[in-house]
Parts: C-alpha cells; structure tokens; sequence
C-alpha cells in the first residue's frame, strides 16, 4: 500500500509538470544551491565539526561507560555491543540536527538580520526550485557532519564497510533531506530566533531520545510504541542499524519509502509556504 501510494504521488507530481518545466525547475534549484554552497564552502571544517561534539559526549557516556553494564545484562538487536549498537543511532542524530539547525538558521539570518530574503522571492524561481534548493544545502550540511562521526564509529569499530555502503549512506542522505525540508518550513514560519530554540526544544531534542538512537524500538510498550514509530528518525535509526550490521534479509525495507514520502510531503509544504510568504 505504501509503495503504491508513493507511485500514485509520483505520477501526479510528473503529470503535473512538463518536462520543460521539470528542466527548469532543476535549472533553478542547482542555481539556488549554488548560491548556498558559495557561503558553506568557506566553513566545511567548521560544519563538519559543529554537530559532533553531542555524538561523542553520548558516545563516549552511554556507549562506553553505560554500555559496559549494559552487555553484561542482555545482547544488543545489532551489533556486536551497546556501544555498535548506538553508532548509527548517532550518525542519524548528527545529521538530523545540523541539516535541521543549519538550515533553519541560515532562512532565519536571511530573513531577519541581512534582509536579503526579499530579493530571493523577487527572483523568476518556481517556489519548488527555492525550497529544493535550501533543501539541498541542508542535506550537504548534514551529510557533512554526520561524515565526522562516521569516521568516529569506524575508528571504534573498525567495520568500514558497515558505514560506508550504498544503503546506509542512501538512508542518511533521505534523513537529511526529511530534516532539511523541515527546516526550511520552520524557518519560513519563525518570526525571531527564541522561537527557532521552542521548536528545537519541544521538536528535535525530543526526537533525539524517542527516535530509536538509544534502544530498540520494539520493545517498547503499545502506546510507547505507536508514538515512536510516527517520528521519521526513528525510520532512519532501525534502517541504518540493519544496513551497517544486519543481512540484507533483515533490512527494513519499508523504512526507505516512509521517508520518502516525509521528504516529498515536506518539499510540497515548503513550495506552498514558499509561493505564499510575504516579508
């Protein structure tokens, strides 16, 4: 059912759009990409390393010094020990909080401190072709970030493999994009930056613990359990876990298309709120 749903929103978004607008709107997102990486390029270290200092201090709390307890009481779902087994945990929670922070916060400086934000809506741009673009720069952000902390795990684990393979490192560039998209509406919508900190507050730290980076969603409770399994980083943390330990038999393909689908969701909103924001 989900597969098809995803079929039937593809085929309504390709009939929607013909192929010389299509063309254009893929014209303009690289184009406002563009623009985004000519101000990340000058500060790669500096984002590479902006989302690891929480990983490591969770790492280096519960993978090492709770997770010796831990092993001694049960076996973990994947990997070899407690400490395997929340690394790809992390490498989701780095990525979703750079490619969700940086990207809120780089709308929020254009929209309230450079004011710059009003000459973006004045250009000839499809609204699709901007959030597209913001997207895509949040993705780069993230995957950059989240790079550091893989090179972490491999240093732990040893397992190159596991964390640099087409599967995981396609479901950590989806993560990105479903948190990037979310930054993009959130920092279209904030009206100052106190509220940028209630959403990340009340939206992201929640979604740090509750999405599956620390434990094994389930064996979790019913109603825990439905909460859980509503968050899409959740989806990101089962699906990174299997593709870096697990046998392809085991991997949960229905994670791929469920994010999918939060980032087509997203990048729809984001269009909408694009085409009617007014500054």
């Amino acid at each position: 059912m989900k597969s098809q749903a995803l079929t039937s929103l593809s085929k309504t978004i390709i009939q929607r759009y013909s192929s010389s607008e299509l063309k254009n709107i893929l014209v303009d997102t690289l184009t406002i990409f563009w623009g985004e990486w000519l101000d990340l390029r000058a500060r790669i270290a500096q984002i590479a390393a902006t989302g690891l200092i929480s990983p490591l201090i969770y790492i280096f709390a519960f993978g090492l010094g709770l997770g010796s307890t831990i092993d001694r009481s049960i076996e973990p779902s994947a990997g070899e020990n407690y400490l395997q087994f929340i690394l790809p945990g992390m490498v989701a929670l780095s990525s979703m909080t750079i490619s969700f922070g940086g990207t809120t916060f780089s709308i929020c400086g254009d929209r309230l401190f450079t004011q710059t934000f009003e000459e973006l809506l004045l250009l000839p741009v499809h609204p699709l072709a901007l959030h597209l673009g913001k997207m895509l720069a949040g993705i780069l952000r993230g995957v950059m970030t989240a790079a550091s902390v893989i090179l972490v795990a491999i240093l732990f684990t040893g397992k190159i493999g596991s964390f640099l393979n087409p599967l995981f490192l396609s479901l950590l560039i989806l993560n990105c994009a479903v948190f990037a998209g979310l930054g993009v509406i959130v920092g279209l919508k904030v009206k100052s930056l106190e509220s940028v900190g209630l959403y990340n507050n009340f939206l992201i730290v929640p979604m740090s613990f509750l999405g599956g980076t620390f434990f094994d969603p389930s064996n979790l409770p019913g109603l825990l359990k439905v909460v859980v399994y509503c968050l899409p980083l959740t989806y990101t943390s089962i699906g990174l876990r299997a593709a870096a330990y697990l046998p392809l038999s085991q991997f949960p393909w229905y994670s791929i298309p469920i994010l999918l689908i939060f980032a087509i969701a997203l990048a729809w909103l984001g269009a909408y709120q694009f085409s009617h924001q007014q500054e």
